[in-house]
C-alpha cells in the first residue's frame, strides 16, 4: 500500500511533503487525523508470526471488505508490548485506526491494552458514525493479538513442562 503511494505520487510529480490528491479530495469528510495517519501511517508491516514473543490479530469486517492484520512484540520478562505492526486492507479510517491501535499499545502491559475501546480511538479520529466500525475493528484486532500471544506462552509453557517431566 505504502508503496503503490509513493508511486503515485511520484508519477504526479508531487513530494513526499504535499498532499496526494485524494488526501485534498477526502479531507471535507475525513478528520486531519484520519488524513495524517493515512498519508502517514505508523507502524505499518509484520512480525514473523511464528515468534513466541508475538501475537497476531486477524479480523474483518464482512460488511464492508475491511481487513486487519495487528501484531504485537511482548517482552516476555515484564510483559509489556515492546513494538506493534499492521497490515489492513480498506478505507482510510481503517488504516488510521489500526495506526492509532499500534501507537497507543506500545509500551504498555497487555492487560492494560485490554482496556483500550473502539470509542477512544473513533473520538481521537472523529470518525463519523458510518465509519464506527473501523474503530471497532482496531479494538476487535488488539484483544485478538493479545489471546493469541497468550496462547502461544501457554502451548510454550506447555511444552516445555512436557519436556522436563520427560527428562526427569
Amino acid at each position: 500500500m505504502m508503496m503503490l503511494r509513493q508511486a503515485a505520487k511520484k508519477a504526479l510529480g508531487l513530494t513526499s511533503r504535499q498532499s496526494t490528491p485524494w488526501s485534498v479530495g477526502i479531507s471535507r469528510s475525513y478528520h486531519e487525523n484520519v488524513i495524517d495517519h493515512y498519508d502517514n501511517p505508523r507502524n505499518v508491516g509484520s512480525f514473523d508470526k511464528n515468534d513466541p514473543t508475538v501475537g497476531t490479530g486477524l479480523v474483518g469486517a464482512p460488511a464492508c471488505g475491511d481487513v486487519m492484520k495487528l501484531q504485537i512484540k511482548v517482552d516476555e520478562k515484564t510483559g509489556q508490548i515492546v513494538d506493534a505492526r499492521f497490515k489492513t486492507f480498506g478505507c482510510g479510517s481503517a488504516i488510521a485506526s489500526s495506526s492509532v491501535a499500534t501507537e497507543w499499545v506500545k509500551g504498555k502491559a497487555m492487560e492494560d491494552v485490554l482496556t483500550i475501546k473502539n470509542t477512544e480511538i473513533a473520538k481521537h479520529l472523529s470518525l463519523p458514525p458510518v465509519k464506527l466500525h473501523c474503530s471497532m475493528l482496531a479494538e476487535d484486532a488488539i484483544k485478538a493479538a493479545v489471546k493469541d500471544y497468550k496462547e502461544k506462552r501457554v502451548k510454550t509453557n506447555g511444552a516445555a513442562a512436557a519436556g522436563e517431566t520427560t527428562q526427569a
